[in-house]
């Protein structure tokens, strides 16, 4: 490579880390401002940190889920069988528990399991047999669909001693509760799964800010071809972010899990499109090559904010709350696209 190839190659990842930071800044800013808003205008419920931490916990899944996709994404692929997956998870530890006498332990390496077989099957149809990742995931979320199904067909709670245990641990936040109406402090806490999913997101934001695969994922996003000219294996590269997305959709399925305490065929319906308007809000671009996992954590919030603002208004008809997500992603698809006009009027 020689001078001039080498100085356009700088200046193309510059732009790329400002596109990222200005479409992580808007997020952020739209949550702070959704939250503030919510806070003056709809009451005390949303002045407590009890509210924002309940935010954490019913959204913990989605989050891990999410960051799974904005990987993917970033490097130009996209996967649509992460909801079923999540619910294959679901109902096959469910059962174990609960019908095979199985522990939590081994609960855990089932859902791994999962993720690893669709991790593997997905991104080396993908990665390696040039398959469009649309195609070879909508086949990913029959087959999960049809397996939860074949596991078990009913819903049922599941009773297992250990993992009651576990679905009903709290982990309590110091000098952030609250005092009730009569004069009782009540402790403020998050579900274990927030933990996982915050650990999910310094994790992948490591990986993607400071490794080698993360500016590979980049790379590969923003140009196979180019990526492929620097010496970047291309199709390791997109296996590596199909097969990781599989595994947090495991865990995310897990976190799910824990969050609900039972199997269901219906349980994380659509949550696969959750996690991708999640990703899109949260500024990672559907052309591949930009995001942010501190955007995507910021967008499961604003996603679940906005929802909650609805909810709140009396809105309680789920086709409100399809409209105003529905407005958000095209609001945020404008601000990707006016971001995108701007890189190439730079070229």
């Amino acid at each position: 490579m020689n001078l001039k190839d080498r100085f356009q190659t700088v200046l193309a990842k510059k732009r790329t880390l400002n596109d990222t930071n200005l479409l992580l800044l808007i997020t952020i800013s739209v949550f702070i401002v959704m939250y503030i808003a919510a806070i003056i205008f709809l009451g005390a419920g949303f002045r407590k940190p009890q509210a924002f931490f309940n935010l954490l916990s019913e959204n913990g899944s989605l989050i891990i889920l999410s960051c799974g996709l904005s990987l993917v994404m970033i490097t130009g692929g996209i996967d649509i069988s992460v909801g079923t997956v999540t619910a294959l998870v679901c109902m096959s530890c469910a059962v174990h528990l609960d019908m095979k006498g199985g522990s939590v332990g081994s609960a855990i390496l089932i859902a791994l399991l999962i993720g690893v077989g669709f991790g593997v099957i997905q991104g080396f149809l993908i990665a390696y047999l040039d398959i469009q990742p649309f195609i070879v995931t909508l086949a990913g979320m029959f087959f999960a669909k049809g397996m939860t199904t074949i596991v078990n067909s009913t819903q049922f709670n599941v009773v297992h001693e250990g993992f009651v245990k576990l679905i009903e641990t709290r982990i309590y936040v110091p000098g952030m509760g609250s005092v009730n109406k009569v004069g009782k402090y009540i402790p403020a806490y998050v579900e274990p799964g927030v933990i996982v999913a915050i650990l999910v997101v310094a994790i992948l934001f490591v990986v993607l800010k400071w490794t080698k695969l993360g500016r590979n994922f980049y790379a590969v996003g923003g140009n196979p071809q180019s990526a492929n000219m620097l010496g970047i294996n291309v199709p390791r590269t997109k296996f590596l972010a199909h097969f990781i997305c599989s595994i947090l959709a495991a865990i995310g399925g897990f976190v799910y899990f824990m969050h609900v305490g039972s199997g269901s065929p219906s349980h994380a319906s659509g949550y696969e499109m959750n996690a991708i308007a999640s990703s899109i809000i949260g500024g990672t671009m559907l052309t591949g090559g930009v995001g942010n996992i501190v955007g995507t954590f910021f967008g499961v919030l604003s996603l679940a904010t906005i929802k909650n603002i609805v909810s709140s208004l009396g809105l309680d008809d789920a086709w409100w709350t399809n409209i105003t997500v529905a407005f958000m992603i095209c609001l945020f698809l404008l601000i990707q696209s006016i971001v995108l006009s701007r890189k190439n009027s730079k070229k």
